[in-house]
């Protein structure tokens, strides 16, 4: 075994990215359970995260931080215990900023709790991925309006040490091929720049589409995490986990 293979298996920051956040620099939006585990405010994302997936204590806690509902969403773990129940699972792709033009967007305009309901409504019609009442306060967030209306729009969501992601990424149907998403994301990703922070992303495997538009603009796939939506040990039927 040669000196360098050790450093080689070192964890990334962003191999549980959803733990760096809670435990770092969105430590204020975290419900925690010790040092084990930890989820989002239930009204800003529905990710919890566990420090260690081998450490039962891990998932002790995270079964208490389930209480309310019995549901939670993880990123990045394969094997749940076995008393766990994975209700929904989607294989998703990281992407992280390698070679990106990053670059303000005039025309963007800065989004903030009194253009939820817009955004809730734009999010229901393109279904980026999840996003709730607060998820706004997670970082900065960047919309284009046509006449007004709210048409595209792209944020930052997790918040790793020296990372941020960038997420909600969408246009309203009849706006698109005008390349509105991708001004929007060089835009976020300039603010992230800025910080001395790197941009990544995620997206669902299954989406081809989405994949070379970002390798097109200069990410660069990282790996391939599992969300799984998982119900806690002893959870009645009736309540589901949902990646929602």
């Amino acid at each position: 075994m040669s000196a360098a293979t050790p450093t080689s298996l070192t964890p990334h920051v962003l191999d549980n990215p959803a733990w760096a956040s809670l435990s770092g620099p969105h430590a204020a939006f975290a419900e925690r359970a010790g040092g084990h585990a930890a989820r989002y405010a239930p009204d800003i994302a529905p990710f919890a995260a566990i420090a260690d997936p081998a450490d039962p204590r891990s998932w002790d806690g995270l079964r208490s931080l389930t209480a309310a509902d019995g549901s939670v969403t993880l990123a990045g773990v394969l094997t749940p215990p076995a008393d766990w129940e994975v209700v929904g699972e989607i294989e998703g792709v990281q992407l992280v900023d390698t070679s990106l033009r990053a670059e303000p967007a005039p025309e963007a305009v800065r989004l903030g709790a009194a253009d939820v309901p817009e955004i809730l409504e734009l999010i229901e019609l393109t279904k980026p991925g999840p996003f709730l009442p607060r998820t706004v306060e997670l970082g900065t967030y960047l919309g284009i309006r046509d006449q007004g209306r709210l048409v595209a729009m792209a944020g930052e969501r997790l918040h790793p040490p020296g990372w941020t992601e960038i997420s909600a990424v969408c246009t309203r149907p009849g706006h698109r091929g005008r390349g509105l998403a991708t001004r929007l994301v060089r835009a976020v990703a300039a603010g992230i720049r800025e910080r001395g922070e790197v941009p990544f992303l995620h997206t669902a495997a299954s989406n081809a589409a989405a994949i070379r538009l970002y390798e097109s603009i200069g990410f660069t796939v990282r790996r391939r995490p599992f969300f799984t939506a998982l119900r806690a040990p002893g959870t009645p039927d009736n309540i589901a986990a949902k990646f929602s």
